[in-house]
């Protein structure tokens, strides 16, 4: 290998972490563009499932993941009164294939920002102008402006992996934006986890979903997903969420009490509308919520952003590495990434409709008996094509 196969990552996050390091692990030089002063990870919690931890496991992150986070059971689904409307069966839920993690994004975040070690890592760089490049001929650019002013990336490849408002994308493929979902989210991190056990359970009620997950020995994150207005926002986020929680059954306010007043986090939620017809422009990937940016209803944000992160350097680094040219290097990325994640986007519009969508009392009773009558095995089954993705060396 040669000093040319150099990548310039767009984008300081998951994504772009996972996929510099994956390429670094291949041979090439990566260096990363963050536009914020300083490489850090807005959020709260999430959960790592197999296909994701996989991943981890590619570039050499799985352990210190394990040790930042606190592994779960995926328990099920029951309504606002904690009646059970799926439960999954113990065996199914602890096997080899549920090696589920709850973890801070901040300590995800950290344990990638340690692996990329070896990864230029610049901050406050605003991308400005991106020039794709040809496979095979010239070379993409990627122009910034920061604090020392003005400066020039030379690549044989970039990663577009700036997030839902991605820059790379709009320059390249403006015609997709963002798309309001209808739904705003509450998180926060609630300190005592004696709240919750190592299970995982999803709560539905009227137009809401509610969830709260281990992330640590005494943390404990939550989210309550519901519907909203757009740019809708409130003095005291956590009055507001005590209320709308009033009736259900613990630990849901309880959490929510728990949680420090300045700590309760509220954002709307978009997916990307329309797909992609690629993701791939010149020497230009995109990846994450730049390609496929998807609502939170399977929880399939962060792992997809792995799964790409180390598809880049799997199906990309490696084969430039060993001969392969860019194009048809590029090509494969898309013909693998492209169909699985944008299924995905649709999978969770999906589950959306089922769960926090639903809302009045007769939708909701019709809804809450035709999944009790559904067997536990099809709902473990239906999310398997997904869980089952493993990193493929």
């Amino acid at each position: 290998m040669t000093a040319e196969h150099h990548a310039v990552v767009v984008g300081g996050g998951i994504a772009g972490l996972a996929a510099a390091v994956s390429l670094v692990q291949e041979g090439w030089t990566a260096t990363v563009l963050e536009r914020e002063r300083a490489f850090t990870e807005v959020g709260a919690g999430l959960t790592i499932t197999p296909n994701g931890m996989s991943t981890l496991a590619s570039i050499g992150v799985d352990a210190a993941v394990r040790r930042a986070g606190f592994r779960v059971r995926m328990a099920g689904t029951t309504d606002e009164h904690g009646s059970w409307l799926v439960r999954l069966p113990r065996a199914e839920a602890t096997g080899p294939g549920q090696d589920v993690y709850g973890i801070h994004r901040q300590d995800l975040h950290g344990a990638l920002l340690t692996a990329a070690r070896d990864v230029e890592l610049v901050s406050g760089a605003r991308v400005i102008s991106v020039t794709p490049g040809t496979p095979g001929g010239a070379r993409a650019r990627v122009d910034c402006r920061g604090a020392a002013g003005a400066t020039s990336y030379d690549a044989d490849l970039v990663v577009g992996a700036d997030g839902l408002r991605s820059t790379v994308r709009s320059l390249l493929a403006p015609g997709p934006v963002p798309r309001f979902s209808g739904k705003s989210s509450w998180r926060g991190i609630a300190t005592d986890s004696a709240l919750v056990t190592e299970d995982f359970t999803v709560r539905w009620g009227p137009g809401t979903e509610f969830g709260a997950v281990r992330i640590g020995a005494n943390r404990v994150y939550w989210y309550g997903y519901t519907s909203s207005d757009e740019g809708r926002r409130r003095p005291d986020e956590k009055t507001a969420a005590l209320h709308h929680f009033t009736g259900w059954a613990d630990p849901v306010r309880p959490l929510i009490d728990r949680t420090p007043t300045d700590q309760v986090m509220r954002h709307d939620v978009y997916d990307l509308a329309p797909h992609l017809g690629t993701y791939v422009h010149g020497r230009v990937a995109l990846v994450g919520d730049a390609a496929h940016a998807m609502l939170p209803t399977m929880g399939q944000g962060a792992n997809s952003s792995l799964e790409d992160g180390a598809c880049i350097g799997l199906l990309v680094g490696r084969p430039v590495r060993e001969g392969e040219s860019l194009e048809v290097a590029l090509s494969r990325f898309d013909a693998a990434r492209r169909p699985r994640t944008q299924k995905m986007v649709g999978r969770s519009r999906g589950a959306g409709r089922v769960g926090a969508d639903v809302d009045g009392r007769i939708s909701i009773a019709v809804r809450n008996s035709m999944m009790r009558m559904v067997p536990a095995g099809p709902a473990v089954k239906a999310g398997a094509s997904v869980l089952a993705w493993r990193a493929s060396h």
